[in-house]
């Protein structure tokens, strides 16, 4: 199928230009000023942005938590990530104790296969590290899993010690792959909750106040260090509070490979929301937890110098009904997560474009192309250019939509934005040079798409 995309604004992490764009089957073939010839559509981009298709690189779709399992599944997940202008994920497979890492990811490429509608890939969560999970680690590299998640928090569930994490950091050092850190001080935060529920404080702001900044600071800081020490680059996922930031961006400035993310929630919301009334707070239970709204500057700064490289969502649903009530009186039942693979890029968008907080180039580099570098990814994804994939998405920046649960497509009973306002809207998405999203409607199908076997890093 040929699509010519007509006088659109193209926008790369590089280039901003007026041009047209065509597409022939999976693969943008030319750009140009003028282009010419048949095709059997032509969409008229005037007055629109062209940019490369999102890159959501933390998503936990069908994910088993806390005595329930995340709202949303690869077909719900990923339709709802197409109308949010997201063209591709990388979800996490977990590997429980006594399993090996291969039996993971067959687990959840069983769960994707048939019903995403968009390309996607894996991680792979390791909570137990032993000679023949090292040897796995080399082979899944060479089968396209090039990134591994461990964590400092969860004790006894997740958690590694550090001499495993450190191991692992090695082994990294020789397959190329990239290690992905959960940086909390999970056995501060089992005391401090232990506590918390001894004292009677159960509510849900308690989630926040039992995971104090200072505990993620300490973990990332171990983290760089550890990192430091095998001689290897290092991803901190879902950094959430300022004193995190200054132990990456201290690294960096010493010229480590020290790289992390940061998600919309922790842009948009604040410690102010677990203050709602009754358990209304549940919604906002998340790890790590929301900060001081004074943080926020803090992390658009960072965006802005790239002491933070990319913008994920760490989407992981849970309904208040049902599965967030299962804290009602004990916050540490509550399951931990939150929705947002929809609303990712307009909040992005309006809230970081608009305000002049970031570029228009840097809204693509942080939303697609460091992603797609960072994860292996590019320059098949992540840019637009000849030879890439056709993902891409045409955004109205004049159309406004509110927030809502009532017309969201994610499969969860609430949206922690519910009735805001942003401007910027994914009007049409191309995913591998098929329309999913035409004008606001889904017409791609569900298990249409495909593995994505990734690169060793480059980084």
């Amino acid at each position: 199928m040929r699509i010519l995309i007509k006088n659109g604004t193209i926008i790369t992490a590089s280039d901003h230009y007026r041009g047209d764009l065509l597409i022939e089957d999976e693969i943008v073939t030319t750009i140009g000023t003028v282009l010419i010839g048949s095709a059997d559509r032509v969409i008229d981009a005037s007055d629109r942005y062209v940019f490369p298709g999102g890159i959501d690189v933390h998503t936990h779709l069908d994910m088993p938590f806390g005595g329930t399992t995340s709202a949303d599944d690869f077909e719900t997940g990923t339709v709802a990530a197409a109308f949010g202008g997201t063209t591709s994920i990388v979800d996490f497979a977990i590997q429980y104790k006594g399993q090996t890492l291969h039996h993971a990811w067959e687990t959840w490429m069983k769960k994707a296969e048939g019903k995403a509608a968009i390309d996607y890939g894996f991680h792979m969560i390791i909570t137990e590290l032993s000679d023949q999970v090292e040897q796995e680690m080399d082979a899944l590299v060479t089968q396209g899993v090039t990134s591994f998640k461990l964590f400092m928090a969860y004790p006894g569930v997740f958690m590694l010690d550090d001499a495993s994490i450190f191991r692992a950091l090695l082994r990294t050092g020789q397959n190329g792959g990239t290690i992905c850190m959960h940086a909390e001080n999970g056995g501060v935060i089992d005391v401090l909750v232990k506590k918390a529920l001894g004292e009677g404080k159960t509510a849900p702001k308690y989630h926040a106040l039992t995971r104090p900044a200072r505990a993620e600071a300490e973990a990332t800081h171990r983290a760089i260090a550890l990192a430091e020490m095998a001689d290897v680059p290092i991803y901190i996922v879902h950094l959430s509070a300022a004193e995190a930031l200054e132990m990456v961006t201290a690294a960096r400035d010493r010229g480590l490979p020290a790289f992390a993310e940061t998600c919309p929630q922790y842009l948009f919301l604040s410690y102010d929301n677990y203050e709602e009334s009754g358990f209304e707070g549940a919604k906002y239970v998340m790890s790590p937890p929301l900060r001081p709204r004074e943080t926020h500057e803090r992390l658009w700064r960072g965006l802005a110098f790239n002491d933070l490289q990319a913008i994920s969502t760490d989407h992981c649903p849970f309904c208040m009904k049902e599965q967030k009530e299962l804290g009602r009186g004990d916050f540490s039942k509550i399951p931990n997560g939150a929705p947002g693979i929809e609303t990712r890029m307009s909040l992005v968008y309006d809230g970081g474009v608009r305000t002049g907080r970031i570029g228009l180039s840097r809204f693509v580099e942080l939303t697609s192309t460091s992603p797609a570098k960072i994860f292996g990814l590019y320059p098949r994804k992540g840019t637009l250019a000849p030879g890439s994939d056709a993902d891409l998405v045409i955004f109205n920046p004049h159309r406004k939509t509110t927030i809502s649960a009532r017309t969201h497509h994610m499969r969860v009973d609430y949206n922690p934005y519910e009735g805001r306002e942003v401007a910027g809207v994914s009007e049409t998405v191309i995913s591998r040079g098929r329309i999913i999203i035409d004008n606001g409607k889904f017409v791609g199908r569900a298990g249409a798409g495909s593995f994505i076997k990734r690169s060793p890093r480059t980084i």
